[in-house]
């Protein structure tokens, strides 16, 4: 016979709760260089993986080795993020405020495009968390295998997505950062679905191996 595992109760909610509070409060601090975001969200996702993993966060040591070891890559990574960020949000910002003709279905189209980005990079920042914290060109490569694969997940991680920035525009803004833990830790179960439910080899990308950057 084997051991039952022991029953959760509020108390282990409450604390997990407090923990990814903390993980988007932690991240949000990190990034606050703006180009350290990159590499504060694959610190955080790859702690969220090996809590996953064996049931508890790493050493904080740990964490911040994997922090300093993204940085070089992480920055390149975070400012391609930024500059596209910052060109989606000119184009929604012109559609919103009609400078531009076909204000409504462009937005709509817009937005929808956005969404699937935003679903797209949660994936590979779950993908770098895996590689503890590195890999990001065959995270990236993985993630499109991964949505060319399996379309349902890439459509529920840019749900999941859209319902954080959503819920970002109605929160008051001290409770933003804790909304990134949130995220993040959704879309590491989104990813995890589809991992538990993969019916064979064919289906599935390769698996990722570490790499430099």
């Amino acid at each position: 016979m084997t051991a039952e595992r022991p029953r959760r109760d509020w108390r282990d909610t409450v604390a997990e709760a407090a923990d990814l509070a903390l993980l988007g409060l932690v991240v949000a601090v990190a990034a606050l260089p703006v180009l350290t975001l990159a590499p504060a969200v694959a610190a955080a996702s790859a702690a969220l993986h090996d809590r996953s993993v064996t049931g508890s966060w790493p050493p904080a040591r740990t964490s911040l080795a994997r922090f300093a070891r993204g940085l070089p890559a992480g920055a390149a990574v975070s400012a391609v993020a930024l500059a596209v960020a910052a060109l989606l949000a000119a184009d929604l910002l012109a559609l919103a405020t009609g400078r531009v003709p076909g204000r409504w279905p462009a937005l709509a189209v817009t937005a929808v495009v956005v969404a699937a980005l935003l679903g797209y990079a949660g994936l590979v920042a779950v993908a770098v968390g895996r590689t503890e914290g590195r890999g990001w060109r065959s995270a990236a490569r993985h993630v499109t295998g991964t949505c060319l694969h399996r379309p349902g997940v890439w459509a529920a991680a840019a749900g999941t997505c859209a319902l954080a920035t959503v819920l970002t525009a109605l929160v008051t803004p001290v409770a933003v950062p804790i909304l990134g833990g949130y995220a993040l830790a959704a879309l590491h179960a989104v990813d995890g679905r589809r991992l538990s439910r993969a019916a064979g080899p064919a289906e599935v990308p390769a698996p990722l191996r570490p790499e430099a950057s």
